[in-house]
């Protein structure tokens, strides 16, 4: 149970999908008008991710390697087609305010990353806790967002407005408005030394690349990791050998050395006895 906690820290905190990773920054930007808006896309998304990662951990050994990914997008998309029925029936007003944005959730990078990096090679309980606490970051992260950009540009918070008409700020509730709170609140985070993806807290990848997969000329599969993963693995083993080597001829060398000073002492005291002689 430890466990399923860390992963719900690590999703909140240490890996927060929008502040720390900088993922989903297609809805994170359009549909966090709202405060309501925020929260109801991140607990769609928190169920999808849930679900999702229980049902592709359960089928890991059963799926081929080869079309895993197209495997991954048919189980998401099932499940936002869920969601998007559910929405409609039972809360249609933020249905209609998502719009788009709610099948799109299909191609949402931080399910597939979830998919593809944790719930593939983890069980089901622990990939399912995995998917509460990316899904809870999202939402936090929407949610701040949508907050600010809401009292700023509506003068409200959840739709309960305290702020006059002439002191809103109304291009807090346009596009521009977005990327303004969310630098804004990523400056904040690198003032305080927060873990974000601007500060250089992320931790680099143990891959041989390092994880660079913006400028990966190779094949971006679990085959290419495990290969990199080989190849650094080669390379430590023969810096250890070598230094090992090196230690062993600098011990040979200085017990040579040793030994030489040894003989001359020996053969000058020989010497000296032979001359008394």
């Amino acid at each position: 149970m430890n466990k399923c906690m860390e992963r719900i820290y690590n999703g909140i905190v240490k890996e927060n999908p929008t502040f720390v990773l900088m993922l989903g920054m297609c809805p994170t930007l359009a549909v966090t008008t709202t405060a309501v808006n925020g929260v109801g896309m991140g607990l769609s998304t928190t169920a999808v991710l849930v679900f999702s990662n229980l049902i592709i951990s359960a089928l890991r050994k059963i799926i081929p390697d080869r079309v895993r990914i197209p495997a991954y997008i048919v189980i998401v998309a099932s499940l936002v087609t869920i969601v998007q029925l559910l929405l409609q029936a039972y809360v249609p007003s933020l249905y209609s305010s998502l719009g788009i944005f709610i099948p799109l959730i299909v191609v949402n990078c931080i399910i597939l990353g979830r998919a593809e990096a944790y719930a593939a090679k983890n069980g089901p309980l622990e990939s399912a806790f995995d998917g509460i606490g990316m899904g809870l970051g999202f939402t936090v992260g929407l949610t701040c967002i949508a907050i600010v950009r809401e009292i700023l540009g509506a003068g409200a918070v959840f739709g309960v407005a305290f702020i006059p008409e002439d002191f809103r700020i109304t291009i807090f509730g346009l596009a521009p408005g977005a990327f303004f709170v969310l630098a804004g609140l990523t400056a904040l985070q690198n003032k305080f030394k927060a873990p974000s993806a601007t500060n250089g807290s992320v931790p680099r990848s143990n891959l041989a690349c390092g994880g660079n997969c913006a400028s990966c000329s190779g094949a971006s599969c679990m085959s290419n990791h495990a290969a990199l993963e080989v190849v650094r693995e080669k390379a430590e083993a023969e810096a250890a050998a070598a230094k090992k080597a090196a230690a062993e001829k600098a011990a040979a060398a200085k017990k040579a050395a040793a030994g030489k000073a040894a003989a001359e002492k020996a053969a000058g005291q020989d010497a000296q006895a032979a001359n008394k002689e």
